[in-house]
Order: structure tokens, then C-alpha cells, then sequence
């Protein structure tokens, strides 16, 4: 019980207009852990983060963090909250919706210093992250005048220097040239070997043997259909068809029509 960080049982969560969004959502999230969460827009993978990360709460059914269920009044409690919050760190999918201050440099700090860590830890985490992500060129720009891939890069390490025990990521490489997702990616993977606990949404099937130990695959009806290790759900194609995670492309060679599956690779917003 006591490896055990997210356990979430038989949850259901709807949105205004009785839009469902989770139907049903068994998992168990174990400490140090590499989990990958992949399905079509709107099968529930935004809205599963959000549930992991207090932003909204079940309608129906638990979500438990170390025990302790996920509602609004463990939230009211400030020690709790506080905790929470130092403990687990989630990077929005639109980079935009967490970058508010005038300069980088200022965007990275501003989580900590609310948390109250001290100055000079601060000060220390940041100069680590900005030469391993290679932003320190960008400390003294406005966030919203950076490229998406910088904007990423900021956002991630707005989490990051907070050391949270848990890093959760809404599709993190989404619009990205090879080499930042690969550098993103190696990042990930050594937070991992630090102890960290990483759960990522993706609609990249590419990187996701990289980023899981665990993959939970989301369907049409808003709830998990499988879940396995990564080679398994990659190699089950009429499970990634079914789901809309590949499509068939066809061509003509001569007289012969060849048809090939192709992993969606582009990403659009999934805000359900």
C-alpha cells in the first residue's frame, strides 16, 4: 500500500451540460513509476491529469494520493494542500496557461517562492535546470515571445524546480522538432531514474515505449480498454485502429495497392 500514489476506483466525472468525460476509470500509479496515458481527442486523458492533479474532482467513485482522497475538502486543508502541491507538479498541455510573468527567469521562480522554498535552493535548482534544458539564453525574454518548443522547455522547468515527487504532463512533445522531443524525452527519462514518478498523455506512439513503464489506453467511451506494457500495445494494431491511434494508409505501386498503418504523429487539443 504504502508504493502505492494514485489509486483511482471506479470514477466518473462529467462536465456541465452532463458532457461525460470518465467513465468508469480504474488505475493504481505506483512510486517511481513510468506511466503513459494515449487515446483519440476527447477519450478522457486531459481530464484524467486534471483528476490526478486536484484540479477537478470525481463525480462518482475515489481518487486516493498516498492514501488520502482527492476532494474538495482535503484542498480546504491548507497542510494538505501545501504538500500537495510540492509533491506533485503537472505541466499543462497549451504552455500558455502557465506562463503569466514578465520574463522566463521570473515564470520559473514564481511556483517555489509562493511555496516558500528558500531563496538560495531556488537559485540553485535554477541554474541545474536552465544549462540541462539549455534556456539560459532565454532568462531575460518575455515567455510569450518564445517559440512553442522554448515555451515547453519554460514551462517544464517551472515544474520542475519546485523537485516535485510526481511530474504529470499533458502531451509535453506536441508540436515539437525531433530534437527538442528527444531532449525533452531524455529528460523525463532521467527524472525517472531519479525516483520520480512520471505519467505523460500522448498521442505520440513514437516516444512511448521511451516514457512508460505502464501504458493505459483511453477509448471512444471515455474509459480504459486496455492496459499493458508499452511493446504489447504498440504491437496490437487492431487495438491502436480501433481507438483511432493509427490509420491505414493506401498507395498504388504499378498494378499493386500496398496499404501500410501510420501512427498519428500531429497533435491537436484534447480537452476532454
Amino acid at each position: 500500500m504504502d508504493n502505492i500514489i494514485f489509486e483511482l476506483s471506479n470514477v466518473y466525472f462529467s462536465y456541465p451540460a452532463k458532457i461525460p468525460a470518465l467513465n468508469g476509470i480504474d488505475v493504481k500509479i505506483n512510486k517511481g513509476q513510468k506511466v503513459a496515458v494515449i487515446g483519440a481527442n476527447g477519450s478522457g486523458k486531459s481530464t484524467f491529469l486534471q483528476m490526478l492533479n486536484g484540479l477537478i474532482f470525481a463525480d462518482k467513485g475515489k481518487v486516493n494520493f498516498c492514501g488520502r482522497q482527492l476532494d474538495e475538502k482535503a484542498f480546504n486543508d491548507g497542510k494538505f494542500s501545501l504538500d500537495f502541491r510540492r509533491r506533485v507538479g503537472f505541466v499543462f498541455q497549451n504552455p500558455d496557461a502557465q506562463l503569466f510573468c514578465p520574463t522566463v527567469e521570473e515564470d520559473i521562480v514564481f511556483g517555489p517562492l509562493q511555496l516558500g522554498l528558500d531563496k538560495n535552493q531556488i537559485q540553485k535548482r535554477l541554474e541545474e535546470l536552465i544549462t540541462a534544458l539549455n534556456i539560459k539564453h532565454l532568462l531575460d525574454r518575455s515567455p510569450h515571445r518564445l517559440s512553442i518548443g522554448e515555451k515547453r522547455k519554460v514551462a517544464i522547468a517551472a515544474v520542475l524546480i519546485i523537485d516535485p515527487q510526481v511530474l504529470i504532463l499533458d502531451e509535453p512533445t506536441a508540436g515539437l522538432d525531433p530534437l527538442t522531443t528527444r531532449q525533452i524525452i531524455d529528460f523525463l527519462i532521467e527524472a525517472n531514474s531519479n525516483g520520480k514518478t512520471i505519467i505523460t498523455a500522448t498521442h505520440d506512439l513514437h516516444i512511448v515505449e521511451d516514457i512508460s513503464d505502464m501504458v493505459y489506453v483511453f477509448g471512444r467511451e471515455k474509459k480504459i480498454v486496455k492496459s499493458g506494457l508499452a511493446k504489447d500495445i504498440l504491437n496490437d494494431l487492431p487495438l491502436l485502429q480501433e481507438n483511432n491511434l493509427v490509420h491505414i494508409h493506401r498507395h498504388k505501386h504499378e498494378d499493386t495497392v500496398h496499404i501500410h498503418p501510420h501512427l498519428h504523429l500531429d497533435h491537436h487539443g484534447d480537452n476532454h
